[in-house]
């Protein structure tokens, strides 16, 4: 229990991250190597993080063009969560364990925390872009290695990039000034 002078404590619980599982009754096919399946896991807790940030901002923003900003961040949202949902059953038909728990996300994402509180449309523009940024360049740090091992996993990470860089490019152009 904390007192309002003291801060509160983290939980203590511990991220485990991607694993393998033991096939069992007629299960065979591709399994995914530790490799596959830590890089799939990477891609994962980004968008889950993504989404999670995006519905952040989505509820916390407020300015000029809140309304666009606000009914586009709920596009994203709904598309990082359909990715993460196709990487996490990608991961389990090869016999991955994906793991999306908060903690594992918050302590694997290479996404920079979302600042609390009100936050201009202009300034939500500027964090969304950087975490589609973010979200993007795991994509393409594990796609090389992904596409060696599983070109069907590597077909999903470039339907995730194609889709998360068309938002990137969209979202950055409300904040972009003509030259």
């Amino acid at each position: 229990m904390t007192t309002a002078t003291q801060t509160p404590t983290r939980n203590n619980r511990k991220a485990a991250g991607a694993r393998l599982t033991d096939e069992q009754n007629a299960e065979r096919g591709f399994t995914a190597s530790k490799q596959l399946s830590e890089n799939l896991q990477k891609v994962l807790v980004d968008l889950v993080e993504l989404a999670s940030q995006g519905k952040q901002a989505h509820w916390n923003v407020v300015g000029k063009n809140f309304r666009d900003t606000h009914v586009q961040l709920d596009e994203i949202i709904d598309a990082a969560r359909n990715f993460s949902d196709t990487i996490a059953e990608r991961m389990r038909a090869l016999h991955a364990v994906p793991d999306g728990r908060s903690d594992t996300v918050a302590e694997q994402t290479t996404l920079p925390e979302f600042p609390h509180g009100e936050i201009s449309t202009t300034d939500v523009i500027d964090l969304v872009t950087e975490r589609l940024e973010a979200t993007i360049g795991t994509c393409r740090d594990v796609h090389d290695a992904v596409d060696e091992e599983d070109p069907t996993s590597a077909d999903i990470l470039h339907e995730v990039l194609e889709t998360l860089e068309q938002y990137a490019w969209m979202v950055s152009a409300e904040n972009r000034v003509p030259r």
